[in-house]
């Protein structure tokens, strides 16, 4: 008898890794998770230890496998999604990495990017990689690490060193150093990959000084990254598809169709919308990126980025104390008639799209005696919120206004924060049945490579709506709260 298909999601995160085994039907068969330390050596830095961020994955991949094998059931490909632009140096002939891993949150090289743009280089490298030059990618951080690291520099100019955003660290301690490689969506998010092109761009690597020998080979999504060595999981199972976080979720959210959008809320908060097969220049200081690539056929997306939306909520629960648990914040919300005009900007790691200054700093507004734990909770929903409308603005001002909004990740659990967006957006917002689409997403495109499905239709047919929320708050309240955002915003941006 034939043994029914499963796939394993390994969905490595900012905050935590985890593993999701689904079935073909894109049901969840099996769940692990595990948090791990975040390290903030000073002000702005933000670093992960490599080998928390590979035993954590080790360890929840086999829970989540343990939990879902049967003897009719089996794992037939691996599909891994990971925090992007988070940037890792290992050597190559040890395995050993040079420096903890560097996070896309990380604001270390914000002067280096202002000493960048100052030699007018940010328009021939947004040209190429539809990216700004900000901290946020990948390249001013490997450079940090060579420049920074005693030896490193001459390290790289022998071939020894590797480097690789996440998925690629992962790929290559699971196929024991035999696989060196990333995908389309990582590369595109580096600042060093050409995005026409689809080649490490000579001029980018010299303009960032990073040696082309570092750099990983870049597949489709859905592709062949190798095999788990046979002592991590009791035999070699085929590592079969590879997209960025955001991608993943896009592609979990079935948004196959020119115009199709979506946002996802973890750690940040992510708009991706679909603009087909050209890349689409955006006018208003969002990020032009791949939304995926099949079959050599490739899928353009605007994206916008906020750096802060459940972190702020984590905020609360760890530093301030005031919850002990994230759905505490739904309650805490309803219970107030209003927000009492308090207003949280969570710069805490700079402002992302559409501000991009990453020297601002997390700011509080119009607390009175009266304001306590509720109305922080209440802020810090609303300014995910309101963080979103500023992306969805600029997308509409780039020429595309969406009709509906599809909602993923840990907050769109929360019923009052969905209704205040589809309030505050005025359009319909939209929850899957399978709220963790970035992993399902990985694990179509394991799916796709492996036969489990045969196109993107059959992944499209996977997607269930299992809420709807319609806007029902009058214009002129709209404008009111947007115009108290907008004014706390504007105090807090240094630039």
């Amino acid at each position: 008898m034939a043994k029914t298909p499963l796939l394993l999601a390994i969905d490595q995160g900012t905050t935590s890794s985890r593993a999701i085994v689904f079935d073909r039907k894109g049901a969840i068969v099996s769940v692990a998770q595990k948090e791990f330390a975040q390290h903030y050596p000073a002000d702005g830095w933000v670093e992960h230890d490599p080998e928390d961020i590979w035993e954590t994955v080790l360890s929840v991949s086999r829970e989540a496998i343990s939990k879902a094998e049967t003897d009719s059931a089996k794992i037939v490909g691996i599909g891994i999604t990971n925090q992007r632009e988070t940037s890792l140096v290992w050597n190559r002939l040890t395995g050993e990495p040079l420096y903890n891993a560097i996070v896309w949150q990380d604001r270390r090289t914000a002067q280096t990017c202002a000493d960048l743009k100052a030699k007018d280089l940010e328009e021939k490298v947004t040209s190429k990689t539809g990216l700004l030059l900000d901290p946020y990618f990948s390249a001013t951080k490997v450079a940090w690490i060579l420049d920074k690291v005693e030896g490193a520099r001459g390290l790289a100019k022998k071939g020894q060193l590797a480097f690789g955003t996440v998925d690629s660290y992962l790929i290559w301690k699971l196929t024991g150093g035999k696989m060196h490689v990333t995908d389309v969506t990582n590369a595109s998010r580096t600042n060093l990959y050409n995005i026409r092109t689809h080649e490490w761009d000579k001029e980018l690597l010299s303009i960032f000084n990073v040696p082309a020998s570092m750099m990983p080979v870049v597949k489709e999504c859905a592709d062949d990254f190798g095999q788990s060595t046979p002592d991590l999981f009791g035999r070699a199972i085929p590592i079969a598809g590879v997209a960025g976080d955001q991608q993943a979720a896009a592609i979990g959210q079935a948004c196959f169709s020119k115009g199709s959008i979506k946002s996802t809320y973890g750690t940040g908060c992510f708009v991706l919308v679909n603009t087909g097969d050209e890349p689409v220049a955006s006018k208003n200081n969002l990020l032009t990126t791949i939304g995926y690539r099949i079959n050599g056929k490739t899928s353009y997306a605007i994206e916008g980025s906020i750096f802060i939306a459940g972190a702020a909520i984590q905020w609360l629960r760890d530093e301030l104390g005031i919850i002990k648990d994230a759905a505490e914040t739904q309650s805490l919300a309803s219970s107030l008639p209003d927000n009492g005009g308090v207003y949280l900007v969570p710069a805490f790691t700079g402002l992302g799209a559409p501000h991009w200054d990453p020297n601002a700093r997390g700011a509080i507004y119009g607390l009175t005696r009266g304001a306590g734990r509720a109305h922080l909770a209440r802020a810090a929903l609303e300014s995910v919120v309101y963080q979103t409308a500023d992306l969805i603005n600029a997308i509409s001002a780039d020429g595309v206004t969406p009709k509906a909004l599809k909602v993923d990740g840990g907050m769109v659990s929360n019923d009052w924060a969905m209704k205040f967006l589809a309030d505050i957006l005025d359009i319909q917002v939209e929850r899957p049945e399978v709220m963790e689409t970035t992993a399902l997403g990985a694990a179509c495109m394991a799916g796709l490579q492996t036969g489990v499905y045969s196109s993107l239709k059959d992944i499209e047919n996977l997607w269930q709506k299992n809420a709807q929320f319609d806007p029902s708050m009058e214009s002129a309240m709209r404008d009111q709260l947007m115009a108290g955002w907008q004014n706390a915003v504007n105090r807090t941006k240094t630039s």
